[in-house]
Formats: C-alpha cells, structure tokens, sequence
C-alpha cells in the first residue's frame, strides 16, 4: 500500500468519526456509508486535488456543505 493510499484511508476514518461526532445518533456504518457515497470521497481519491494532504478538519467542511447543499462546492 502506498503513502497516498494510506493518507486517503486515514481521511475516509476521520471524516466518518467527525460525522458521528456531529450526528450523535449516527453509527459507525451510517458514517462511512455517508463518506463513502459522497461527491467529497471522490474527489479525496481524485490525486489532482491533494485532499489527502489537507487536514480531515478541512475536507470535512466540504463533506459538511454538500450534506447541507446537495452539492460540493
């Protein structure tokens, strides 16, 4: 597994444990199932875009937004 594939990993938990944290009432499985559909996931996985490098804090105001929108901006 490369670095980048680990870093991505890494973010995809740490998104999901912040949602949880927002979403008190939110498991484990709801939180990743929200990750993992998301528009945000596809572009942490986008390599041109370098979320991975970002702080999971910053990717998760992306995520947040496009749960409140509809849409990732």
């Amino acid at each position: 597994m490369s670095i980048e594939e680990q870093m991505k990993l890494d973010m995809t938990k740490e998104l999901a444990v912040l949602l949880m944290d927002d979403y008190l009432d939110m498991t484990m499985e709801q939180a990743l199932f929200t990750v993992l559909n998301s528009d945000t996931y596809i572009k942490l996985l986008n390599d041109k875009t370098c979320f991975y490098y970002q702080s999971p804090r910053y990717v998760y105001d992306f995520l947040k937004n496009e749960l409140k929108t509809g849409k990732i901006s």
